[in-house]
């Protein structure tokens, strides 16, 4: 081979891992996804607490508390591990029990208008609490947590949220979950009792999601590249993606149509789809958002409760919600994609070991075991699919 043939392909090559193939079209839709374009993370009016870092630190120390729950031994980072993207690696979540679906990593969790795979609460401190109660996960009691409070963070919970109420009178544990004695034990307490543990389990809430709004992504070899293409630049070394990275990412922004979804900088659009995924093996049916629109409704924590800081200015997402319909059947919330090839295994129930076995569902878009999937067959080569799965490593990487 001579050295002028060497070179030409020496500069094909390095063609391909600077992006010069791409069009200007393509640039300036790829520029959307940059983090940089990220906006800064809205106020929650809903928790005047939201931004303020001593709830944010006491939030902190809640979330690792294995205290707050029946048996001692799990807290919140037990399934959201720190070291793993605040996720557990699992197909589902194990707390004092196993769930029916696979904890959510946390980045960026605070830019969502609803939390839990279906949306089931509106709030990221409302979504706090769900955990602590539910009888798979921390399975504790309200008055217990409210004791806990009493007895071990006094102090600290004073000089954020005023004095707490006298419990003296209130029950070792009870709540509105749990054990049939539990259950009985709260209902017995007067109004005003279960009032005032309710507003130390909402507090309870709001500073475990001041914490969490400070979890953030990191910028990614994509984000390299993109925005060395936004600032006209030839993305070089760490910042260069391969041919076929470069070919999965015009897929993905095109003819794969995974950004109808997975779209903007934090590669979601935050609503819920059916896409035709499996039931999990040996668990229940799972609907989705369609059985989540009557929990959101019910929970005395969501954004038209008392427990809300402002006015119902802000409850905007709950009050023009879609209540029903068929697209509500089995759809569960889009994931974001930062970080995702580096936690396996995939789905709201971990029904696919590997991103090869996404792709592969997606374009075969198989029908959804109940309602209507929102999927459409996709013609992709072996090569094409290949170079989806390797632009989605960029993403975490």
């Amino acid at each position: 081979m001579s050295f002028k043939v060497l070179a030409v392909g020496i500069s094909l090559f390095l063609a391909g891992c600077s992006g010069e193939q791409l069009s200007d079209e393509e640039k300036q839709l790829i520029g959307q996804f940059r983090l940089s374009e990220l906006q800064p993370l809205p106020a929650d009016p809903t928790n005047k607490y939201a931004d303020q870092s001593g709830p944010a630190a006491f939030g902190a120390t809640l979330f690792f508390e294995q205290r707050l729950s029946r048996d001692g031994n799990v807290a919140c980072s037990t399934c959201h591990i720190s070291d793993r993207q605040f996720q557990d690696d699992r197909p589902f979540g194990k707390g004092v029990g196993e769930t029916k679906r696979r904890t959510m990593p946390l980045a960026g969790v605070a830019y969502s208008p609803w939390f839990f795979w279906d949306g089931r609460r509106d709030s990221l401190w409302a979504q706090a609490l769900g955990p602590l109660e539910d009888q798979n996960e921390h399975a504790g009691t309200r008055t217990a947590y409210a004791q806990l409070i009493a007895r071990e963070f006094k102090d600290r919970y004073e000089n954020i949220f005023g004095p707490l109420p006298d419990l003296s009178a209130v029950p070792a544990s009870a709540g509105p979950f749990g054990a049939e004695a539990e259950r009985a034990a709260w209902m017995a307490m007067s109004d005003d009792q279960r009032a005032a543990v309710d507003l130390v389990f909402a507090n309870m809430g709001k500073a475990i999601a001041a914490f969490e709004r400070t979890l953030v992504h990191k910028p990614t070899r994509f984000d390299r590249f993109a925005d060395a293409l936004a600032a006209g630049r030839q993305p070089e070394k760490d910042a260069a993606l391969s041919e076929d990275e470069i070919l999965g990412l015009r897929l993905f922004v095109g003819k794969a149509r995974c950004s109808t979804c997975h779209t903007g900088p934090r590669f979601t659009d935050d609503h819920f789809h059916n896409t035709g995924v499996p039931q999990a093996d040996g668990k229940p049916l799972d609907l989705g958002r369609e059985t989540a629109v009557a929990q959101v409704l019910a929970d005395p924590f969501n954004c038209a409760g008392r427990f809300r800081d402002g006015d119902e200015s802000a409850c905007g997402e709950l009050r023009f919600m879609v209540k029903e319909g068929p697209e509500l059947k089995r759809a569960f919330k889009t994931p974001s994609l930062r970080g995702a090839a580096s936690r396996p295994p995939y789905m709201h129930a971990g029904q696919f070991k590997s991103l090869v076995e996404v792709v592969e569902h997606y374009a075969a878009a198989p029908q959804s075991p109940d309602g209507h999937s929102e999927l459409v067959r996709l013609k992709l080569s072996e090569r094409e699919k290949t170079a989806l799965v390797a632009f989605l490593k960029t993403l975490a990487q």
